[in-house]
């Protein structure tokens, strides 16, 4: 035993028995069980927040999210409904041009139609006045005296009323 009380490690153990016994007498073991148990509730409330905190992160997320979705699906909505318009418009405008190019056309060939008979009429009117002419210039050459004349002159009253 002489050797027992020479070893460090025994004074350690003995000063360590001591200690406790003098905590138990001054009763700071519930103390510090008391300090440990409260800390211990303070981390588990902490725990328990930091829970909670997470689950309505991850609500706020999931909430996002559908939100990004549901924003994407009104997006190609949108997009899919401006093609259908784009398209609609489109097909309206290429009526209207096709209609507009008939109708310019229609007009086109009326005016056409308009000047040939104009064309039509102003030849027949210059054929027959050179007609006239001829025939006034063949009978003057054909008839002559007073009898003649007015039989020219009427001639030439008929041809050009039923020319006219």
């Amino acid at each position: 035993m002489p050797h027992l009380f020479a070893d460090p490690e025994f004074w350690v153990a003995v000063a360590f028995v001591v200690f406790l016994g003098f905590a138990a007498w001054l009763g700071a073991f519930k103390a510090l069980v008391n300090a440990l148990d409260e800390r211990g509730s303070r981390i588990a409330g902490e725990l328990a927040e930091a829970k909670r905190l997470r689950e309505e992160a991850q609500a706020l997320l999931a909430s996002y999210e559908k939100r990004r979705q549901e924003a994407e699906s009104e997006a190609e909505a949108i997009i899919a409904q401006a093609k259908v318009d784009a398209e609609r418009l489109a097909k309206e405008a290429e009526e209207k041009l096709g209609d507009f190019v008939s109708r310019r056309q229609k007009t086109a060939e009326q005016k056409i139609a308009q000047a040939e008979a104009e064309a039509m009429t102003e030849v027949r009117d210059a054929a027959a006045e050179a007609a006239i002419r001829a025939s006034e210039t063949i009978l003057r050459k054909r008839s002559k005296g007073e009898k003649g004349l007015g039989l020219l002159t009427k001639s030439l009253d008929e041809v050009m009323s039923k020319l006219n």
